[in-house]
């Protein structure tokens, strides 16, 4: 009986804990991640600070993932209604509304105290700008009244390769905005590859995702625009003197491989190339990012 007793209350804790971490958009802050560590050794010349590496990656992910959940508690009405997201905690009953806002509210108080107290200044600053535009701009203000939502909501995503040189640098540097423009122009190419295929959810939710307003084929052609403005500022990161050979021939590599994706999809339009696009524009950023730290390290 006993030994009931405790393997129910700590399955009830790990469905707990699962939930509370599902509010933060795992998968989200790892990309994240992903974009802050290259540039922090392209800031630094090679590894950084141990120290100021780990506190700036847990303080953007506590922030991030603090951000995410505000997104979760104000989405959280039609989070209900839309197929993709009705599995999310707060719909699905596993997480109240009020804890949710309160444990929004506390992550990303903690981050950016966090990176206040180890890192700085300025990076603090820039994660408190992330972390406010992402709720109070895209959330609150874009998600449910313009179909540029994400183009100008991206500017959140698009944050930490800046965040990551100020820590290293205390200053905003050419390569880190140039960094910071391929995110922001990758954003659309990301999202709207996934809309496409999730269109009638948004239009179930009122949500004015650029496939509901304008239709999918003005979409795939933004998503192929997009996408030149994407590869076009990666391409231009070794002439403001922010990487080596190694780097421009991934990028150039990785670039022709995303175009050919969204020509793709413009010119023999499907659900499984939308698909295709959605999941290739992911490991495009990562190995865009991995072959920047590779660069640096090696090369």
């Amino acid at each position: 009986m006993l030994g009931t007793a405790v393997r129910q209350r700590t399955r009830g804790l790990a469905e707990g804990l699962r939930a509370y971490a599902g509010l933060t958009k795992p998968r989200i802050v790892l990309l994240l991640l992903v974009t802050t560590v290259p540039v922090m050794l392209l800031a630094a010349g090679g590894w950084p600070p141990l120290g100021t590496l780990v506190a700036t990656l847990v303080g953007g992910a506590l922030a991030a993932g603090g951000a995410n959940a505000l997104n979760c508690y104000f989405d959280r009405d039609i989070d209900s209604l839309m197929l993709r997201t009705r599995g999310r905690p707060i719909p699905a009953g596993t997480v109240e509304p009020e804890r949710a806002l309160a444990f929004g509210l506390a992550l990303g108080a903690l981050g950016v105290l966090l990176v206040q107290a180890l890192v700085g200044t300025l990076p603090a600053l820039l994660t408190i700008a992330a972390y406010g535009f992402y709720v109070l701009v895209y959330t609150l203000a874009l998600k449910r009244t313009t179909p540029l939502n994400i183009v100008i909501g991206g500017a959140a995503g698009a944050m930490p390769p800046v965040i990551g040189w100020a820590a290293v640098r205390d200053e905003v540097g050419a390569a880190a905005l140039l960094l910071f423009g391929v995110v922001f122009f990758w954003t659309p190419v990301h999202f709207w590859a996934l809309s496409l295929n999730y269109r009638h959810d948004y239009q179930r939710a009122g949500v004015p995702m650029l496939p509901v307003v304008k239709g999918e084929g003005a979409t795939r052609r933004l998503i192929l625009l997009h996408a030149l403005a994407t590869v076009a500022l990666s391409l231009a990161l070794p002439w403001a003197g922010g990487a080596g050979s190694f780097y421009l021939a991934a990028a150039a590599a990785l670039g022709a491989a995303l175009l050919g994706q969204g020509l793709w999809l413009l010119l023999r339009p499907s659900p499984r190339r939308a698909a295709l696009l959605f999941a290739w524009s992911n490991l495009y950023l990562a190995l865009l990012f991995a072959a920047l730290a590779a660069d640096v390290l090696a090369f």
